[in-house]
């Protein structure tokens, strides 16, 4: 085999992004809370890049009448006589001036009043601790708790092992080993009695049984019955056997209705009490209103939630004067082009999200009017063609965003879905199908809950035909609605 080396010329063709095309389609993908943060690390990292604040209108009244002795002050009057020497001095040292002003003040600073409110203090205290796991929880409580050493020794053990939810993940046997002098299997069934003890109620427990016994015997109200029908007919009771285990009990069904009812403010999973997750407010991305004068529907953006940018003045004189370092222009010039993408990018963001939302409000004007049954099939390469743009420009102006109108605030991708046509050959969404599904079961009769081949006739009978009852049972599945015989209300 032959080795040499050639030299070999070809013209290819390729597709590149530029670094500006690459951070438009992030910040047109971004929701607006993520375009703020954006924003003010841009404002922390580009020197060039500046907020425009709102002015006061009564700014320029507040402001004092500035002095007229100061000779470099007053206006520029050319005297009369022949002698122009003074005016002409005045007006060249005022040029001189200037540079040597700008030099040693650098650039603008709005002054703060030492009233003003300091707004990044503020919101660090304004911020919220950190939220206590559980493990912290039950650990400072377990300090406190009076016992022997090896009880207290086996105790952080089974701390260590209760998960979020507040359940011992391991056997208690698994903790415990014979190598170990420093407790006992007793010494952990003890620590497992006093550990069920802390707060929240119900922690420590092995299964979703002892929870709820644990949590009744707890109760300051009587909840024998509860806790003797949790420990002898738990496997009955999930399944909805409530005949059976009246008849077992001796008693009444409206008994054990009354019992279930009050088990049902019992907490299945006590352990997220501690450290839950906080829901996050929802910030709408685009605001769909009803005009009051037509029947036409107006689209605007929140644009109060997002600073005012704009270009330093200071620093853009500076990057064109040549006497500036020429280091110094070289890292002016390329701020200022990082900050004329970022401005750019987010009014294409504005314009991009307002086009998309009108095309939405056009084809979806039916779902605004009437509800959400009324909403239609609507590919996301329709607005595409609709608004003159890429499919994939769509999908990035449509993700993680929120449109608040009449019917609430909801994510802009709820108005695109695939759906059929129904007997009356009007095209109906799987959202609406879903919707009419919901009404009808929670229009059933709960003593006699329909079936899944039931619900599919009185699809039918609404003009949805042709929809297997595999597909209801799915739909049903996705809705987290339970299947009839655990909708069955005795």
């Amino acid at each position: 085999m032959k080795l040499e080396m050639r030299t070999q010329m070809r013209m290819e063709l390729r597709m590149k992004l530029a670094p500006h095309m690459i951070q438009s389609m992030e910040i047109l993908q971004l929701p607006i809370l993520a375009l703020q943060e954006r924003i003010e690390q841009e404002l922390n990292s580009n020197p060039v890049l500046e907020m425009v604040e709102p002015e006061s209108p009564d700014a320029a009244d507040s402001v004092p009448d500035q002095p007229q002795d100061d000779t470099d002050e007053k206006d520029l009057v050319l005297s009369t006589d022949n002698n122009k020497a003074e005016d002409f001095e005045r007006l060249e040292n005022l040029g001189e001036g200037f540079r040597d002003y700008m030099d040693e003040a650098g650039p603008f600073r709005r002054r703060v009043s030492s009233d003003e409110p300091d707004r990044k203090l503020e919101a660090l205290k304004n911020t919220a601790a950190p939220p206590q796991s559980l493990h912290e929880h039950l650990t400072e409580q377990w300090r406190l708790v009076d016992a022997e050493e090896p009880v207290k020794i086996a105790g952080n053990m089974v701390i260590d092992y209760i998960d979020s939810r507040g359940y011992l993940s391991v056997r208690l046997e698994q903790l415990y080993n014979k190598d170990r002098g420093d407790f006992t299997i007793d010494d952990l069934n003890h620590a497992l009695e006093l550990v069920q003890k802390l707060e929240p109620t119900g922690v420590g427990a092995r299964d979703l049984k002892e929870c709820l016994l644990i949590q009744m015997a707890q109760s300051a109200e009587d909840m024998s019955f509860e806790s003797r029908l949790i420990a002898e007919h738990m496997d009955d009771l999930l399944e909805n056997h409530l005949p059976g285990i009246a008849k077992k009990m001796n008693c009444s069904i409206e008994t054990v209705n009354r019992a279930v009812e009050r088990m049902s403010k019992l907490d299945t999973s006590p352990g997220l009490q501690i450290g839950r997750d906080q829901n996050h407010p929802i910030t709408p991305d685009v605001i769909v209103e009803s005009s009051e004068t037509s029947d036409e529907y107006s689209v605007r953006l929140p644009d109060s939630n997002l600073p005012y940018l704009k270009v330093s003045d200071y620093y853009a004189r500076m990057a064109k004067d040549t006497q500036v370092n020429e280091k110094t222009r070289k890292f002016l010039q390329g701020n200022l082009r990082s900050a004329q993408w970022i401005m750019d990018a987010i009014e294409q963001r504005k314009s991009t999200l307002l086009r998309v939302t009108r095309a939405v409000v056009k084809f979806q004007r039916d779902f605004f009017e009437k509800g959400q049954q009324h909403l239609h099939p609507l590919p996301m390469s329709k607005v595409a063609d609709e608004v003159g743009v890429h499919l994939a420009t769509v999908s990035r102006a449509v993700s993680g965003k929120y449109v608040q109108c009449s019917r609430g605030i909801l994510p802009l991708r709820k108005f695109f879905s695939g759906g059929r046509e129904d007997a009356n050959g009007r095209t109906r969404s799987w959202e609406a199908i879903r919707a009419k599904l919901q009404e009808i079961i929670d229009a059933e009769d709960k003593s006699k809950p329909l079936s899944d081949d039931q619900i599919r006739i009185k699809l039918e009978q609404a003009g949805i035909e042709n929809l297997a009852r595999r597909t209801v049972a799915k739909y049903r599945k996705l809705m987290n609605i339970p299947a009839a015989r655990f909708r069955k209300k005795y």
